[in-house]
């Protein structure tokens, strides 16, 4: 049976929204920095034109829920949120750690630590291996801390990918780590997050829309003016 399933995410710099029709995936993709409330429903409506879809023909819809922005983590649950409710549709959840990790693993990785930058001295962070069911298996918790406290789940080669190795450069250096010379530039994608996102509908890993929840790893949004000044 042929999966029609809208993906779509903010939970970071980039703007992101793909649309799977069986195999074939439509895309659309903008780092837009601020205003994702504003371009990710015309991002919809354009994949959705483009495949002369209507919402109530799809599937399910696949929600990047985080960690990232906490705006944007809000934003993008949010806007799945309600256009499941209007549709009738059930929506998957898939991290945007989840979704850098499926994007190295389809290029030949075994493992991956996917890493993004969390602000304030931190970073989001897990180690990810293939699964044939599921598409990525966590091999442990998603942390978010300080660089110098990232740690590889067990051993052997890792592949590096995701913006936190632009903002912490020393993680390069973690012992049976590759880092590709552009993956320490990339943001997740929802084509990654639909392809993760049929597997798990297919699969009964459906929410209802109510039930859509984020993960934000961290409960505070700032630094207070003493954690500043230790920090410096």
């Amino acid at each position: 049976m042929r999966m029609r399933l809208l993906a779509l995410d903010t939970s970071t710099e980039a703007c992101s929204v793909a649309l799977l029709t069986g195999r074939a995936s439509i895309e659309r993709s903008r780092e837009v920095g601020r205003g994702h409330g504003e371009e990710i429903l015309g991002m919809v409506d354009d994949v959705l034109g483009e495949a002369r879809l209507s919402l109530g023909q799809l599937d399910g819809i696949a929600a990047g829920v985080g960690p990232g922005s906490f705006t944007g983590v809000r934003i993008s649950v949010a806007v799945a949120q309600g256009l499941a409710f209007g549709a009738g549709l059930a929506v998957v959840p898939v991290t945007t750690l989840e979704a850098l990790a499926l994007r190295a693993l389809e290029e030949g990785a075994e493992r991956v630590l996917a890493c993004l930058d969390a602000r304030m001295g931190e970073l989001y962070w897990g180690c990810f291996a293939a699964h044939a069911a599921e598409g990525v298996v966590a091999l442990g918790a998603p942390a978010v801390s300080a660089a110098r406290d990232v740690r590889l789940a067990g051993a052997g080669r890792y592949r590096g990918i995701g913006r936190g190795f632009a903002a912490y450069p020393e993680l390069g250096a973690i012992a049976g780590l590759e880092l590709p010379p552009d993956a320490a530039g990339l943001l997740p994608r929802a084509r990654e997050m639909a392809l993760l996102g049929a597997l798990r509908l297919r699969a009964g890993g459906a929410v209802q829309p109510a039930d859509l929840q984020p993960q934000y790893l961290r409960d505070k949004v700032a630094l207070t003016e003493a954690e500043r000044g230790n920090a410096k």
